[in-house]
């Protein structure tokens, strides 16, 4: 049965989110200590005892929650699952660079590093309350498009995620956002709700921080993955460095096309994909896009062990 390996993005973030993988695979404390060393700081204490509200931070989500990721991809290497078990790998968001660092195209260290400047430039590129985001429930992926359109009026107002066929974000100028949350109850939206973010991802105002990745990924070597990734961007699958490197800088100003990329990987024969990492998010979207595609959450020790098994018989 052909499968994908997925990683999930921001919102995913808990506090103790990896602790016990690693307690149990000292290959998964490995990814952990990587992190810390490449950052300079603790940031496993942080993500195991430290406060929800920092962790939260974008700087700190972004790479603990890769962090959290490829522990639990270590901890399934342990278990005789390899990445090449996949056909395909694929992130929702941040989650593309821990899908890269997963299949060798990046180095753990790198894509801390790379996620930590992510993180940082996409706070400060624009000032908190000038921008928002809301999730649009109910509606498809052209709808939302159109409300977004509507609801701009000269400002920014975009498309930011198309989750599964009935929840899309939208993203831009905080008041651009507010009228795309009445226009799209006026439309029909069963929920139009404005989101706990700290940022508005995924749209134009983000072009402060598109440059600063462009600078960052221009001093960072990315090889070929070991196996195809899904871009956000493109919804298709990408190997080739340079062309990896530009979509990634594309992605922080592009829409994350999240139930293209599934519904791409379900025509591609994939059955089963297994969500690796924090929270089952992911899991949820993909069983609303593609109801033929069995999930699996992998992140706990005992999720490890069984996923192993299941492929390993």
């Amino acid at each position: 049965m052909s499968r994908a390996f997925v990683f999930p993005g921001q919102g995913a973030q808990t506090i103790g989110m990896g602790r016990a993988l690693a307690d149990a695979y000292p290959a998964a404390r490995a990814v952990f200590d990587e992190v810390d060393d490449a950052l300079g700081e603790a940031l496993s204490a942080l993500t195991w005892e430290g406060d929800q509200d920092a962790l939260t931070l974008t700087q700190n989500a972004q790479p603990a929650l890769m962090a959290t990721s490829l522990a639990a991809m270590r901890a399934l290497e342990a278990e005789g699952v390899k990445v090449t078990d996949a056909a395909f790998v694929a992130g929702h968001s941040l989650g593309e660079y821990s899908a890269l660092a997963a299949a060798g195209a990046l180095s753990v260290a790198d894509t801390a590093r790379l996620l930590r400047i992510r993180g940082r430039a996409m706070q400060e590129a624009v000032p908190v309350g000038v921008g928002a985001m809301a999730a649009l429930l109910g509606l498809d992926f052209e709808t939302a498009k159109s409300v977004a359109e509507e609801a701009a009026q000269g400002e920014v107002c975009q498309a930011a995620n198309d989750n599964d066929p009935a929840q899309v974000v939208v993203s831009g100028h905080k008041a651009a956002v507010e009228r795309a949350v009445e226009i799209a109850k006026a439309r029909g939206a069963k929920r139009a709700v404005l989101l706990p973010v700290s940022a508005p991802f995924h749209c134009a105002l983000m072009q402060p921080a598109a440059d600063a990745m462009q600078a960052a990924l221009a001093e960072v070597e990315i090889a070929a993955p070991s196996v195809p990734v899904v871009a956000n961007v493109r919804a298709s699958p990408v190997s080739e460095p340079a062309e990896i490197k530009a979509l990634l800088v594309e992605q922080v100003t592009g829409s994350v096309r999240w139930r293209e990329s599934v519904a791409f990987m379900g025509g591609a024969g994939v059955r089963e994909i297994w969500e690796i990492g924090a929270g089952k998010a992911l899991s949820g979207m993909i069983r609303r896009i593609d109801r033929e595609i069995a999930t699996r959450a992998v992140g706990t020790p005992d999720e490890v062990k069984a996923a192993a098994e299941s492929l390993n018989g």
